[in-house]
């Protein structure tokens, strides 16, 4: 072995490898000479194998497990490249079956005759939503012969990192109304503070990623109809339902929340997470055509076809398209709510479960996305925290995350489960006879837990 750092480099197994293949290799420089296939998918087989167990983590949102039938569809077209419509026309229509089933699953007024598309997942259709609202802006001001200087879009300050990612990127300016223990999401009150003429849309989440809560769409509609009355400021909404959109069509019918309000113009959702996808794949659509600018839609020459794209990314995966599809017609609208239910069924059981734990009280109970997050009660004790909690956890195989909330409350600690497909009421009775077994262990404690490590900010 060359004289570097053992870290450096990876051991082949002796039962492994071949005559006259090396016994390590590089982890950070291509090696010179061949090794057989064999050889390299052990080490790469072993290598993640130090991953954790997919459905024991509850931190993410994202799908985990597909059925056999999706596992071979996948496999068939995991070569389809979404970008060559050219070529692969029959892929590119199924991306158009999907978003118009989705638009009449958000109630648009006419879904075949509106405009959506696919995208690698919601940062990327939030984007694109948030782009349609800055051009529409522009073009207004341009036509009154005003300045199209300083926009900016108003936002939860619990809202995903993708949308601070998107002002920071083309230049707007994000104004982000503080939550509270009063108003625990963006919910109207006191938006007139926050909006003005350069506003170009006000963005509204179906499942806030921190704890899982819906912002009250039609409440917030309601607050822009008021300051339209007042000052004539006409602000749209763009719903980031990355979980909510796969969410409550099914199991909560009655909410107004999509196209039925007029001031939603576009909505997003992530069909890798609720949508029930492999990763990586979003959706966003549009309630009518005229809210896509056609300037923001390019016709490409490509491979010899000429198309229409209007992507952040250009080649990406057909294959969750292909997959998106064939779960739309397996499952039906009575196979996703089933699903849906299933697993707000679970929160459900699992938040009360903990809400009867002494030390922990409720920020929410998974009645909205199934998602929730608790914390602890205030003077409960000093020898612990939620971040000791979720260690103990984890050395169980449980990955329970643990985080501060955003500005305003950030002294504010709280645990969230986020319950996906997969984990089953009887998984949940063992988590939660885990969560028993491990508070009792740490209100136990003769004496506070060693100084924690710094912890990060939110990151799931």
């Amino acid at each position: 072995m060359p004289q570097n750092d053992p870290q450096d480099f990876l051991s082949v197994n002796p039962v492994f490898s071949r005559p006259g293949e090396a016994t390590a290799v590089s982890k950070t420089q291509i090696p010179q000479g061949e090794m057989a296939p064999e050889t390299a998918y052990q080490i790469v087989h072993d290598e993640t194998m130090l991953d954790g167990n997919a459905r024991l983590n509850l931190a993410t949102f994202v799908s985990t497990w597909m059925d056999s039938h999706a596992d071979r569809l996948y496999a068939e077209t995991y070569d389809k490249n979404m970008i060559d419509k050219d070529e692969y026309p029959q892929t590119a229509a199924i991306e158009q079956y999907c978003w118009k089933m989705l638009a009449g699953l958000w109630n648009s007024p006419d879904p075949t005759g509106t405009i959506g598309t696919s995208t690698i997942g919601s940062s990327e259709a939030c984007m694109l939503g948030g782009l349609a609202f800055k051009r529409l802006w522009q073009h207004r001001r341009r036509s009154e012969g005003k300045s199209t200087e300083k926009p900016n879009l108003v936002m939860s300050s619990a809202v995903q990192v993708c949308w601070e990612k998107f002002c920071n990127y083309f230049d707007i300016e994000p104004r982000l109304v503080p939550i509270s223990e009063e108003h625990k999401c963006l919910d109207g009150f006191e938006l007139e503070n926050y909006v003005d003429e350069n506003t170009i849309g006000v963005v509204a989440i179906m499942g806030v990623t921190y704890t899982g809560m819906y912002e009250p769409v039609k409440a917030v509609a309601a607050k822009l109809d008021e300051i339209q009355a007042s000052t004539g400021l006409d602000i749209p909404i763009h719903v980031d339902a990355a979980s909510g959109g796969m969410i409550a069509p099914f199991i909560q019918p009655e909410l107004e929340w999509d196209f039925k309000l007029e001031r939603v113009h576009s909505i997003s959702t992530s069909g890798h997470k609720y949508g029930l996808v492999y990763p990586g794949l979003g959706w966003v659509v549009w309630r009518e055509r005229q809210w896509l600018p056609e300037d923001l839609i390019f016709y490409v020459s490509y491979l010899g076809g000429d198309m229409p794209t209007f992507a952040l990314n250009f080649s990406r995966p057909g294959a969750q398209v292909v997959l998106q599809f064939y779960l739309f017609l397996r499952l039906g609208f009575d196979g996703y709510k089933k699903v849906q239910q299933a697993s707000q069924d679970v929160a459900l059981f699992l938040s009360r479960g903990i809400s009867e734990i002494g030390p922990f009280e409720l920020w929410n109970d998974g009645s909205d996305i199934p998602v929730f997050a608790w914390r602890l009660k205030e003077g409960h004790t000093d020898r612990w925290t939620l971040y000791n909690l979720a260690d103990r956890l984890r050395t169980k195989g449980w990955l329970v995350p643990a985080y501060p909330l955003p500005a305003n409350l950030q002294d504010l600690t709280v645990e969230r489960i986020v319950v996906r497909n997969g984990l089953s009421m009887d998984l949940a009775g063992r988590l939660l006879d885990d969560i028993r077994e491990e508070t009792s262990y740490l209100n136990n404690l003769s004496a506070p837990m060693p100084a924690e490590r710094k912890h990060p900010g939110f990151h799931h």
